[in-house]
């Protein structure tokens, strides 16, 4: 009888268009991702670095990105930032049509996010900040949710720094999730891929906290300007708000061109056809197959998610 509830529960309400399901998964990665990084941040903040420094926030990021992966990775590849994604349709590995819902979903999904984190941290803030609710100063709580360039920070080296940080996030992602090259072991990726979020985030966020996501950054912003920080958010910094959305998605865009100039290019054809026959014609695989004595039949798979 149960199984026959579950069964009708299941008919009536799962997904048949894999659009949608790609969207709510994106959203819930988002989600994920922020409630543990921006998390970290709070505590951090909001206990004076008594119950958190650094490197629980840097913990707290990568967790989150590794978890948001596993999350999501099955059923939308896994992106979980704009600057991916777009990497990912300038290799053809997702259809251009797909981006905006993507971008979308992950922007709603870091939105709610930070809801959460707010709700779950209001007591605090609150006396945190004597009911004030500041953007710079010793009391203050924007920075918890969203970007803010150091004092010494100019425009163009902020660029430059998102350029560079979310560029060599995108490298590395493909690098791992390259069956061509040595890879991840099938299962490991997501967590490889919060490794390079602690590595990035180790050495590359004195400038301005290395947000290296465009939707991560901005749907939180937008929360905090609705919550009670105001328009300020945006104005702060020389209107720093724009950097952290333009930057790092030209950043992915040269990791993913560096990646593939430098290393995808270059595999052997009959490696590339193992690891992906379908873009090739059958026949066309058991000819270069049968010309390779070694070769073991077994070893031809699909490619991995595009952006696990």
């Amino acid at each position: 009888m149960e199984g026959k509830v579950m069964r009708k529960i299941w008919e009536r309400c799962a997904l048949r268009r894999d659009i949608a399901k790609e969207f709510l998964a994106e959203f819930l990665g988002l989600f994920v991702l922020v409630v543990f990084g921006c998390g970290a941040m709070a505590q951090m903040t909001l206990a004076r670095r008594i119950a958190g420094d650094l490197m629980t926030v840097h913990v707290g990021f990568s967790v989150g990105l590794t978890m948001a992966v596993y999350v999501s990775g099955g059923v939308s590849g896994g992106h979980v930032n704009p600057a991916v994604s777009l990497a990912m349709v300038l290799l053809d590995r997702l259809p251009l049509k797909k981006f905006p819902v993507y971008v979308l979903a992950q922007f709603l999904g870091a939105f709610v996010g930070s809801c959460v984190v707010f709700a779950l941290y209001h007591d605090a803030l609150m006396s945190h900040g004597g009911g004030q609710l500041t953007i710079w100063g010793v009391n203050a709580t924007a920075h918890i949710f969203a970007s803010y360039p150091a004092r010494h920070l100019s425009a163009g080296n902020g660029f430059l720094d998102q350029v560079v940080a979310t560029g060599m996030l995108t490298l590395c992602i493909l690098a791992v999730t390259d069956g061509d090259n040595m890879g991840a072991p099938r299962g490991m990726q997501p967590v490889s891929i919060g490794l390079i979020i602690l590595g990035i985030g180790s050495t590359m966020g004195l400038n301005c906290g290395y947000p290296i996501n465009p939707a991560r950054d901005f749907g939180p912003r937008v929360f905090t300007a609705l919550a009670g920080w105001g328009k300020g958010v945006f104005r702060f910094g020389g209107y720093w708000w724009w950097i952290p959305v333009v930057a790092p998605m030209v950043g992915g865009a040269v990791g993913a061109a560096t990646y593939l100039f430098l290393i995808g290019l270059h595999h052997s054809e009959l490696h590339r056809r193992r690891v992906a026959p379908h873009r090739v014609a059958p026949q066309q695989v058991r000819e270069d197959l049968s010309n390779q004595k070694s070769t073991d039949m077994s070893r031809l798979t699909l490619p991995c998610c595009a952006g696990v």
